[in-house]
């Protein structure tokens, strides 16, 4: 008998209470069994895991899984069937969570003197690990998976798509805004003979990225993007507006159409939600990403009245759960190698974190949205394409 086993026969011989009940109900509805034997179902070693999961929401079951309380063989179809049959709108983090919220409404969490933070605390967790897990020119995006059978393949084409729908022509000037490793502003430098600027937060995806564009008509700069004081031609954002903050938005994008020709483009790609909040989700904001949250499309049209024409708005969400679930493969398949460097415990939240997002896209709770803006609009209407 395995320790597992051994675990979930001590479990078994407990009496069941009311919040065991509770819970067994609640999962029932997404057709989730407590230790049955189905990919999706969940398997409990410690009765402590309901107490958690159901009086502190996502972070109490995040938290308790990272802790070894529970398992499940295939996270990413767990937390599809929860948020497809929407049951997680039935658990209520408490009091926690509304001061969460109240916090967030009441302050600008993503103020200048925060901006480094989502540096330090995310991307300079180590560029071994992400060199691991990416794709090899490291884009830590969604990838276009249209066409494309592997990863490298799906970065590729995401790259040629936002090219494409910029219309670059050669010598033209672009802001990178979050350039991560380097790898869009490499490939635009090298394709399509652009000078690249790109700014980041992150101190190891800064020095990565200039030995990355070594050579080539690239500024890699570590800034955050309120301090970009100089025109461009195009303007693009890949994976960074998550990290803006409601109460940044307009601002952002008053800055990007400052920085911006009155002939120019800005392309905005970014995950969404469906419905508009004042906060990320409590376990993603203290494991993953601090002082982040996902925009809805109310939000961000919003954002931009007055400043930009919409030009198109593109939706490949499904797009990402192929991504975040190559990045998963990727991650484990190379732990023999990080393993020195990362706990046990990093490694069972890394996978939460990349199994329970790429059910969410699954479900359709969340969106990830290309979005082509221009200040006057173009004469005529653009050719954009898919």
């Amino acid at each position: 008998m395995t320790v597992g086993t051994t675990k979930l026969a001590k479990f078994e011989s407990y009496q069941k209470t009311g919040i065991m009940r509770l819970a067994e109900n609640l999962l029932a509805q997404a057709d989730i069994q407590i230790n049955g034997n189905r990919p999706w179902d969940l398997r409990v070693y410690d009765e402590r895991f309901f107490d958690r999961a159901v009086g502190h929401a996502n972070l109490g079951l995040g938290e308790s899984y990272m802790d070894g309380w529970w398992d499940c063989h295939a996270l990413d179809e767990f937390f599809y069937r929860i948020l497809r049959s929407r049951i997680h709108k039935q658990v209520r983090g408490g009091l926690e969570d509304l001061l969460s919220v109240l916090k967030a409404k009441l302050f600008n969490l993503q103020r200048p003197s925060r901006a480094f933070q989502i540096g330090k605390r995310h991307y300079d967790l180590g560029n071994d690990l992400y060199q691991c897990m990416l794709d090899q020119r490291m884009i830590y995006s969604c990838g276009y998976w249209r066409d494309a059978g592997n990863l490298d393949a799906a970065q590729e084409a995401k790259l040629d798509l936002v090219c494409r729908k910029l219309h670059l022509k050669p010598g033209m000037k672009v802001l990178d805004i979050g350039c991560g490793w380097g790898g869009t502003a490499k490939y635009m430098a090298e394709n399509h003979d652009m000078q690249v600027v790109g700014i980041t937060v992150s101190g190891q995806q800064a020095e990565f990225a200039k030995n990355n564009c070594k050579g080539l008509p690239v500024e890699i700069r570590l800034l955050d993007y309120r301090d970009v004081n100089e025109p461009f031609d195009r303007v693009i954002s890949i994976g960074m507006f998550e990290h803006v903050g409601v109460k940044n938005y307009h601002a952002y994008m008053a800055k990007v159409r400052s920085l911006l020709s009155n002939d120019g483009l800005f392309l905005l790609h970014t995950i969404g939600s469906n419905v508009s909040v004042f906060k990320g989700d409590r376990w993603i904001e203290r494991y993953i990403f601090p002082n982040s949250m996902l925009p809805s499309a109310s939000q961000i049209t919003q954002a931009y009245e007055g400043l930009f024409v919409l030009e198109d708005w593109h939706n490949f969400g499904t797009d990402y759960d192929h991504t975040l679930m190559a990045w998963k493969n990727n991650f484990n398949s190379t732990w023999y190698k990080l393993r020195c460097n990362y706990s046990e415990r990093f490694r069972r939240m890394w996978n939460y974190y990349l199994l329970s997002n790429a059910g969410a896209f699954r479900s359709r709770v969340s969106q990830l949205w290309q979005i082509l803006l221009s200040p006057r609009g173009i004469i005529g209407g653009i050719r954009v394409p898919r």
